[in-house]
């Protein structure tokens, strides 16, 4: 097999298109695992709520004007994440290739202009509440798009076959970096949200997100102040309020993720945290994952463990 066809595994019914290759090619070598592209597309739904200024979390909060703005978002959170040139005539240029980038939260209904005509289009699709993105290449061709329907701008999208047949998937229900506050029950969202002080809305955000990994973006979000991320710290941060009850807030430095390895717990990454109440090991902890800090064993506490107060994690 030769790499051309394996570029084109997921749909060997479909001409060879040697730019498209070659475009293809280019993206997956700056980013194979989709890490860039899931990380701009969580960005950009974070900049559309502003959940800092707004406390908003949710896309159906966005106005009218807002959601029409996603796609212009988008389109500029990639070319920056990517650092693609400019395209001559399109959006990018990719290997020297023109290419037009599209985003629709309803997945293959990209709105295709004229212009585009003969190009080829990156399609991308991203639901937050789904939790799951989707980018894939195609060529604008009149075949694969809607009859003209007197739209005043002439943008047509492509037919229900195409939508099926005509997209080379990059990458096709990919992760979505997850906006915990979306997968919260209510009673939980309206605890955390039930206090006027942020720095009291994050102290209870991490007393109920324990085990799951938490945004930076979920943090202004539920702050909704300045230097918001001072309000997880020691210094009279969350750290500081929650470690009498048990509770200790594993960060991004190695350190901490290396706690959160000896634990089995996600590893937080660059601007995330990770809360778990801590017990003492005991003999009753026998099968338990354990990490030793200040001298002392610990595990992940069980719900009958009394709470004791954790340990002080090490330094960054």
């Amino acid at each position: 097999m030769t790499p051309a066809d394996a570029l084109f595994a997921v749909s060997p019914a479909l001409p060879l298109d040697a730019e498209l290759v070659r475009v293809r090619a280019a993206i997956l070598a700056a980013d194979p695992q989709g890490e860039i592209f899931a990380a701009s597309l969580r960005r950009t739904f974070d900049m559309l709520l502003d959940g800092q200024h707004t406390g908003r979390f949710r896309w159906e909060d966005l106005h009218k004007t807002e959601k029409t703005h996603a796609g212009t978002l988008v389109e500029i959170n990639l070319q920056r994440a990517f650092e693609f040139a400019d395209g001559d005539k399109m959006d990018y240029s990719i290997d020297g290739i023109d290419v037009d980038c599209k985003y629709s939260q309803d997945l293959g209904r990209w709105m295709i202009p004229p212009e585009a005509m003969g190009h080829l289009c990156l399609g991308v699709w991203a639901n937050d509440n789904a939790g799951l993105w989707s980018a894939g290449l195609f060529r604008v061709t009149d075949e694969v798009l809607t009859k003209k329907d007197g739209n005043r701008d002439g943008k047509r999208s492509l037919t229900s076959a195409a939508r099926k047949t005509a997209v080379h998937w990059l990458f096709e229900d990919a992760p979505l970096p997850e906006n915990i506050l979306l997968r919260l029950p209510e009673e939980d969202i309206a605890a955390i949200f039930a206090s006027r002080y942020g720095t009291q809305r994050v102290h209870e955000l991490f007393r109920r997100t324990q085990g799951r990994i938490v945004s930076r973006g979920v943090v202004a979000t539920v702050a909704q102040q300045d230097d918001f991320m001072k309000r997880v710290r020691y210094n009279r941060g969350s750290r500081e309020a929650l470690r009498p009850e048990g509770i200790v807030i594993l960060g991004q430095y190695k350190n901490h993720q290396a706690v959160a390895r000896a634990l089995g717990l996600p590893v937080p990454g660059v601007g995330e945290s990770v809360s778990v109440r801590l017990a003492p090991w005991t003999p009753e902890h026998v099968d338990a994952q354990w990490v030793e800090l200040e001298g002392i064993k610990w595990v992940v506490a069980r719900e009958n463990d009394p709470a004791v107060e954790a340990p002080l994690l090490p330094e960054r």
